[in-house]
């Protein structure tokens, strides 16, 4: 007698959680697209870019046909008007004949599908190749990088502050709060004289790039190789974050650590390790949740000058080149992957929300 009310109930939880689920989806799909249409838009400087581009076309094209023996009897009008034909077919290759606003749009429906062209003006030495394969390529080394750097600070940084909260006015908790304020400087600084000490002065690490040149062709010496080429990067990166992220981290469990209920905990003589487990970090999973995933996803914001300090391999390094010779593509490419990322991160963390603190729910009167 009870199955049919039961399931009933189940069927009506699962309808609920998918349109919730639907209507989160629509949301951060539109919320994207936006973004992406303004980038094109920014990018594209209205237009202007697309001159440049007609510009590089045509020099290429130029280059290319000079190039050939076969042209070399041609008069010189007979040259030109074969240049314009082939410069007219390339640009209508590239959709430059349309109008800019139908240029737009027709960038962000190729940008939403990934479709993103070819790149041949930055990487002409390889050839043409897809933006996404180019892309992919390159993100990554700055995933392996950013991530291992901000993973080993988020870890230290949330037990050293629940070190420090037990030791609240403790010499050590002084200095951590009297170094809080060199975190103002960027990790690129701080890899600036890292390489000057360790690469230069004692020269026993490499001073940039990912890897020995030649390449180690071990499997295992590769590996080391990359790893001899990281710590200076990733050094220089946690020095610039953790104080600063030891210090909000000890004030937040220092705040936490003052509730009734943990107060209630000391008193009937628990352990430290089990209040600090179940009545501080428990209840604070889900904003140490959220700083963590939205952390990762950031990791790409300060890849640009760091890895060209470090000559490192990876996207800051591509978007850094995109920008010197204003290859949209790329510029866009790169959004949109992020974006992607970015969307599918806070649509994870909703539910994630509803599994760690038993007050979200995924609707107002639902469960």
């Amino acid at each position: 007698m009870t199955d049919g009310p039961a399931r009933t109930g189940m069927l009506r939880d699962l309808r609920r959680i998918g349109l919730f689920t639907a209507r989160r989806l629509v949301a951060l799909f539109i919320t994207v697209m936006i973004g992406v249409y303004l980038t094109i838009l920014i990018a594209n400087m209205g237009g202007q870019v697309d001159e440049l581009r007609e510009l590089q076309i045509r020099t290429s094209v130029a280059e290319a046909v000079r190039a050939d023996p076969s042209f070399a009897e041609m008069s010189s009008q007979e040259r030109n008007e074969m240049i314009e034909e082939q410069v007219q077919l390339e640009m209508q290759r590239r959709n430059l004949h349309q109008p800019f606003i139908l240029r737009s749009i027709d960038y962000l429906n190729q940008a939403m599908r990934l479709d993103l062209g070819r790149a041949e003006e930055m990487h002409s030495d390889a050839g043409s190749r897809a933006v996404y394969d180019i892309i992919v390529e390159r993100l990554p080394a700055t995933i392996l990088l950013f991530g291992t750097a901000n993973l080993l600070v988020f870890f230290v940084s949330v037990y050293a502050a629940l070190y420090l909260s037990r030791r609240y006015g403790s010499r050590l908790d002084r200095t951590v709060i009297g170094l809080a304020p060199s975190s103002a400087a960027p990790g690129w600084f701080y890899g600036i004289f890292l390489i000057l000490v360790f690469a230069f002065i004692a020269p026993i690490l490499p001073a940039g790039g990912m890897v020995d040149i030649p390449p180690p062709d071990n499997r295992w010496e590769y590996a080391l190789s990359v790893m001899r080429h990281m710590i200076l990067p990733v050094l220089a990166m946690f020095i610039s974050s953790i104080f600063i992220s030891i210090y909000s981290w000890r004030t937040f469990f220092l705040i936490h650590s003052s509730e009734d209920y943990v107060e209630m905990a000391r008193a009937k003589g628990l352990p430290s390790n089990l209040i600090e487990r179940r009545y501080i970090l428990r209840p604070t999973l889900s904003p140490i949740i959220t700083a963590f995933a939205l952390m990762l996803i950031g990791l790409w914001s300060g890849a640009i000058i760091l890895e060209q300090v470090f000559n490192w391999p990876g996207l800051g390094t591509l978007l850094f080149q995109a920008i010197g010779h204003r290859d949209t593509p790329v510029i866009i490419g790169s959004v949109v992957i992020f974006a992607y990322l970015l969307a599918v991160t806070v649509f994870m963390l909703d539910f994630l929300y509803a599994m760690l603190d038993p007050r979200v729910r995924i609707e107002g009167e639902g469960s």
